[in-house]
């Protein structure tokens, strides 16, 4: 997605005066028969300065006029409460008008499915209160297979997991299919799919690469992650043996200083 955007940005910055006056009026808003592309990169060059209303109101005309990128940017939008009051709701249909697009793996436009896909696949897990949406694992479990098979998004790999580690989602317990999942996310990076693997490689006896691959997890995730894989982490390494803690130790720290994953 990273990608995506600077692409975007390459375009909309360089060009922004020149579309200022081509697509958008401050008193009318977007200029009829304006290209929705450049009306896309103006709203990105008005969201990076500052004036997100009037990338808004860009984005509803090129989102309008098919414009994917300006549906997710939307999308993004009212999720986070950024430059408009937060609407998950608001969010939710935005996402679901991305994911109902027919998007082959590859294309230019597969980050923004592929994010669609799981955004509403963590709405499905709960519901959205006061909305029509309502909790529905087993949908959501169809989200993040979608976005796992077709596209390879490690967080859905990571959902994917998880539901096959618990039986949840419609999906049977299995311990093989979670590891399945959960490998493939974790050479990708994902912090939490390393550490849920390596705590089930602990579990399995495999004790000095569960506790690396929990080191290694534990360095590089976020803030959000770091409190539960901290509590995973200590509690392995409180049962291993001197050895084994010195030997995973040692090997997470070289695993990090290169840069690799487990």
């Amino acid at each position: 997605m990273a990608a995506l955007v600077a692409i975007v940005c390459v375009g909309a910055c360089s060009r922004a005066l020149a579309f200022d006056d081509k697509v958008f009026d401050d008193k009318t808003g977007v200029k009829p028969q304006s290209s929705p592309w450049a009306v896309f990169q103006f709203g990105f060059s008005a969201y990076k300065s500052g004036h997100k209303d009037q990338a808004v109101e860009a984005y509803k005309y090129a989102a309008e006029n098919g414009q994917i990128g300006a549906t997710w940017k939307l999308a993004r939008m009212y999720a986070e409460g950024d430059g408009v009051a937060r609407d998950d709701y608001e969010a939710y249909k935005f996402f679901s008008e991305i994911a109902d697009q027919d998007v082959e793996p590859g294309s230019p436009e597969e980050s923004y499915v592929s994010d669609a896909l799981v955004a509403l696949g963590d709405y499905l897990k709960t519901g959205i209160p006061g909305t029509p949406v309502v909790a529905d694992e087993v949908r959501a479990q169809e989200y993040f297979m979608r976005a796992a098979a077709n596209y390879r998004n490690p967080t859905a790999q990571y959902e994917m997991g998880k539901m096959f580690l618990k039986g949840e989602g419609g999906v049977k317990k299995s311990i093989k299919q979670a590891g399945r999942w959960l490998q493939l996310a974790a050479e990708k990076g994902h912090a939490g799919a390393q550490a849920t693997l390596g705590n089930l490689l602990f579990q399995s006896g495999k004790v000095v690469r569960g506790l690396t691959m929990m080191t290694v997890a534990l360095a590089r995730a976020t803030p959000v992650d770091q409190s539960w894989i901290r509590g995973m982490q200590e509690e392995a390494f409180a049962v291993a043996g001197e050895a084994d803690r010195r030997t995973a130790i040692s090997l997470a720290d070289d695993i990090i200083a290169k840069g690799a994953n487990e």
